[in-house]
């Protein structure tokens, strides 16, 4: 069974920066996940959930949502099972629960969704 685990959440000042990761387990980003986009979303509390970040799993193209174009970059690294979220210039509108997703690429195929993690950016 695959899972996501993410971690790297916790509490930065604004301005500052983190690394999410988002570990695969019960599978691999080259097999089981090898045609999955991997993305990241965010909920803050009150809000509904937000797109962050994707992905491709065919060119390892990347997509982000406005509010963190530029300051965010995701990455994957296949030899690790591992993708990755680098958050700079964080801000405390950034601050939300971080969840991990990876996203079929057939809509007859499984999405899986980590926990998350929970990212607070302070004043």
């Amino acid at each position: 069974q695959v899972q996501l685990v993410e971690f790297g959440g916790g509490l930065v000042q604004a301005g500052g920066s983190l690394r999410l990761s988002c570990a695969v387990t019960g599978g691999t980003l080259r097999g089981t996940l090898s045609r999955h986009a991997m993305a990241w979303y965010r909920q803050a509390p009150g809000k509904d959930r937000e797109f962050v970040a994707i992905i491709s799993w065919s060119d390892s193209s990347t997509y982000y949502g406005d509010p963190v174009k530029g300051r965010f970059t995701i990455s994957k690294d296949n030899d690790k099972n591992t993708v990755y979220l680098e958050m700079n210039s964080l801000q405390p509108d950034d601050t939300a629960i971080y969840r991990c997703m990876a996203q079929s690429a057939s809509v007859e195929g499984t999405d899986y969704w980590g926990e998350g993690t929970q990212v607070t950016v302070s004043l």
